[in-house]
């Protein structure tokens, strides 16, 4: 059984990207990301950190702009549109979620498509939906990345996904597909969950829930990307059983795994989109 260990595969990512910014600033060219943070959510506080930590861990210029819950969609909008056109801002990073009064559809509408390191414009969805994806979102990919960090050749594979969120449900199905898996996606409303993830050669759990995918929702030799991030009696579990170790091929830890990759995803994108 294979532990994927997602910081070393950050860290080889980190190498590459580093040497890409430095070959960018050699040419007088400068990566920047901006990070619009309402409010002081712990989780929110935590990707934020994150996120700020793995640009500067590769040279890359960072800036937050933090608002109070007070907030108003106006304001936001109005920032969103600075760093529109702001030339020296290379992409715009919306943390999610926002407060209830906001309406996120229409904040992260507003980011310039050639901005929108997340991908979660109508426009970046609409290029990854047709299979010819532009900046296509951070933790998709980074799923994507730990898979074949195995060894596992993706095409032909049964992949299902439990969870159909706008973030990583239904972006990695695309990515799924276009290396030629045969996808199920499972939700709320799916009945006999179980039944169906048995039959698995890959299992992306994203569904929001601690552990989950349990031993016997997988079938032997599955592998196994855990997605979930949740705070249980004071530390992070996944949404999959830590005891599927005994029967997954691959699986990958929380923490450890996809989180420090995803934030390297936006990192590739901002080099990327220069």
């Amino acid at each position: 059984m294979q532990i994927i260990d997602g910081k070393a595969l950050s860290s080889k990512i980190r190498a590459e990207i580093s040497a890409q910014v430095a070959e960018l600033k050699s040419k007088g060219v400068e990566a920047c990301l901006a990070v619009i943070l309402v409010g002081n959510d712990p989780s929110s506080e935590l990707y934020v950190k994150n996120k700020v930590k793995a640009s500067e861990e590769v040279g890359i210029k960072s800036i937050l702009c933090r608002f109070p819950l007070t907030v108003t969609e106006k304001e936001l909008i109005d920032e969103i549109e600075r760093l529109n056109a702001d030339d020296t801002v290379s992409g715009i990073l919306v943390q999610l979620p926002l407060p209830d009064s906001i309406d996120e559809k229409k904040i992260t509408a507003h980011i310039d498509v050639n901005k929108d390191v997340d991908g979660f414009s109508a426009y970046q969805t609409g290029l990854l939906c047709l299979g010819t994806p532009d900046l296509v979102p951070c933790t998709p990919q980074g799923i994507i990345a730990l898979i074949e960090s195995t060894g596992v050749k993706i095409a032909g594979k049964h992949a299902v996904i439990v969870g159909r969120s706008n973030i990583v449900g239904r972006p990695t199905l695309q990515l799924l597909l276009q290396r030629d898996a045969t996808v199920t996606i499972c939700h709320s409303k799916t009945k006999n969950i179980a039944e169906i993830t048995r039959q698995a050669d890959i299992i992306v759990a994203a569904v929001g829930k601690p552990c989950f995918v349990t031993p016997d929702m997988i079938k032997e030799g599955a592998v196994v990307v855990d997605v979930g991030i949740n705070a249980v009696d004071g530390k992070l579990v996944g949404d999959v059983d830590p005891a599927v170790v005994g029967k997954a091929s691959a699986y990958t830890p929380v923490p450890g795994g996809i989180g420090v990759v995803s934030n390297m995803m936006v990192m590739d994108l901002l080099t990327r989109n220069q």
